[in-house]
């Protein structure tokens, strides 16, 4: 009897690469206060920002983007707030959404990053890559500024819609499983708190 193989992995089907996506959906980072989430949404803006002070790059807390994002959006309603995040942690959190909803923050922006898995743990396929829809739990949720992004074409309006201030936004970017670009991360919490908080504050 032959040997068994290992099953191989199931793929998504989006294409979308998100070193290019990313920065062109995002535009001038300084344009916000960035919460970007754990793992590969981190490397997204740390890559595209360096980790300017306006950036901070949640490390082992998932799903605390977008409530994060939230609360600083509320405290400093005269910034602009973008919170930049994963499927996997959307999903985790999603109920953060319905408060964002009920809040309705009108200087708050949020970028979903979707490539359909968990790339913390190994690359299995989140409820995204089968039945989920997160755009339409944000619409669920009281979010009316909503676009899902699947193809280059979409980028300009993409990015138009994150800063169109006076509701909250949510724009979901469908990209491949592709490996993010390679950044390495500042994990001292404290001194990048201390620096976003210079920044926020003067």
């Amino acid at each position: 009897m032959a040997a068994s193989q290992p099953a191989a992995r199931a793929q998504t089907s989006f294409t979308l690469d998100r070193g290019e996506a990313v920065p062109a959906v995002v535009g001038d980072p300084d344009h916000f206060l960035i919460i970007a989430g754990l793992s590969w949404s981190a490397k997204d803006v740390g890559k595209l920002t360096g980790e300017a002070p306006n950036a901070f790059l949640m490390g082992g807390a998932m799903g605390g983007a977008i409530t994060m994002a939230l609360g600083l959006a509320l405290a400093q309603p005269e910034r602009a707030v973008l919170a930049v995040f994963g499927d996997g942690e959307c999903l985790m959190n999603a109920g953060s959404l319905s408060t964002v909803g009920c809040t309705q923050p009108a200087n708050l922006a949020m970028l979903c990053v979707d490539n359909g898995t968990y790339g913390e743990t190994g690359n299995q396929l989140t409820h995204t890559a089968g039945n989920a829809d997160l755009e339409m739990i944000a619409r669920g949720c009281g979010i009316d500024r909503t676009l899902t992004v699947h193809s280059e074409d979409q980028y300009a309006d993409a990015a138009t819609l994150l800063r169109k201030d006076g509701a909250p936004r949510f724009v979901l970017l469908r990209v491949s499983d592709a490996a993010p670009p390679a950044y390495a991360r500042n994990f001292d919490a404290v001194e990048r708190k201390t620096l976003f908080r210079r920044a926020l504050l003067g």
